[in-house]
């Protein structure tokens, strides 16, 4: 990886390291529905369809939301998906030589 490219990997990766941290601590259940509400957006679904599916999928780990949490709850989802697309496109510039 080129050096400036590794200077802003680093750069992200050290701003998201809280978010990543995060990430750490969910079950397996909440790592699952949360992937699904992932998959979800990433076929064009709105954030409402999404979570009524992955609750239909895993209703244990549904969230609660109403109009007042719902952006938030988007705004998440959201980061989550560019953050793993973020790790994605990392992992795969420094397995290039």
């Amino acid at each position: 990886m080129k050096k400036g490219v590794k200077e802003l990997a680093d750069a992200y990766l050290d701003s998201a390291a809280e978010f990543s941290e995060m990430l750490k601590e969910r079950t397996q259940g909440e790592i699952a529905y949360d992937y699904e509400v992932v998959a979800g957006l990433r076929r064009g679904l709105s954030i409402l369809k999404a979570l009524e599916l992955a609750k239909e999928k895993y209703p244990d780990e549904a969230l609660q939301w109403d109009d007042d949490t719902i952006v938030d709850i988007k705004d998440h989802y959201e980061y989550l998906m560019n953050h793993e697309d973020i790790l994605s496109k990392l992992k795969g510039l420094s397995s290039k030589k």
